[in-house]
């Protein structure tokens, strides 16, 4: 099982928070430091669209030109933007056996787990 995301994010530090408390193991990835996996976003994309992976509350998508924003129409462009700034895709991620999550939440987490 993989989490990808952004260490310093404070819901990725929840979604692992909840993992470690259960006693979950996983792998973590780092979008900042190791890439965002295009493999893994194209599947995202072809499984949940674009536009759920693409975090447009947050002050990376806003402080983006608004030229770069229009820009972002399909996957091609929306995953180009994810490469250039990670911090734009909605997170953590969680890969359990190519069964996915986005986002972070208690109840989806525990659904997700079975609990």
């Amino acid at each position: 099982m993989k989490l990808y995301g952004i260490p310093n994010c404070s819901t990725v530090k929840k979604a692992r928070a909840w993992l470690d408390t259960r006693g979950i193991a996983y792998e973590f990835h780092d979008f900042k430091k190791q890439g965002v996996p295009r493999d893994l976003m194209k599947t995202l994309i072809r499984i949940m669209g674009w536009e759920a992976l693409v975090n447009r509350a947050g002050p990376t998508w806003r402080n983006l030109p608004e030229a770069r924003k229009a820009e972002v129409r399909n996957m091609t462009t929306a995953l180009a933007v994810m490469e250039e700034n990670p911090s734009v895709i909605k997170r953590p991620i969680l890969d359990r056996d190519g069964q996915y999550q986005v986002g972070f939440s208690e109840d989806n987490y525990a659904a997700f787990f079975g609990e």
